[in-house]
């Protein structure tokens, strides 16, 4: 991972707030400057799905290639005429989860999938991903780390509250 900076720099970039990990299923908000309010969301299927929205509507990045249904029909997406930013940059900033706070850019999507770079906030560190699925395994290697930072802390602190009782 690299060092990138607190920015956003792209109109699609979205802040991903996670507040929870409930035995795998992630939940929190996604900001996205085109919106006043965060979006709940619950999994990954859900982000996906929220984002992919969000670019169709936005055109942007272009879709290399359409959807496709069991039946082999493409849909093909029209972007939305009007689409006026609701909240600034570093409004979006501000924002953040409990467990962690990622800074999504994707800037190709290509062979139905996404391309671009992440940026987990807390340790301001940035690196790339070449797929959707290589997105969600950074993602939740993060949290993984964290949840064991986590764990750990409660560990030391139930050993000191334990011996602090046996001294006291």
């Amino acid at each position: 991972m690299e060092q990138s900076g607190r920015y956003i720099g792209a109109p699609n970039g979205i802040v991903l707030c996670v507040g929870r990990n409930d035995r795998g299923t992630i939940e929190g908000s996604l900001y996205h400057g085109y919106s006043e309010e965060g979006i709940p969301f619950c999994g990954y299927e859900d982000i996906i799905r929220i984002a992919e929205d969000f670019f169709n509507a936005l055109g942007f990045p272009h879709m290399g290639t359409g959807d496709r249904d069991i039946h082999g029909h493409i849909r093909d997406y029209r972007k939305k005429e009007g689409m006026t930013r609701a909240m600034k940059d570093e409004e979006m900033l501000e924002k953040h989860g409990d467990m962690g706070t990622f800074v999504i850019r994707v800037q190709h999507r290509q062979h139905s999938s996404w391309q671009g770079r992440v940026t987990y906030l807390e340790k301001d560190k940035t690196v790339y991903f070449r797929s959707a699925l290589e997105l969600i395994k950074i993602i939740d290697g993060t949290l993984d780390e964290v949840e064991q930072i986590e764990e750990g802390k409660t560990k030391i602190s139930k050993k000191l509250q334990n011996e602090e009782s046996r001294e006291g």
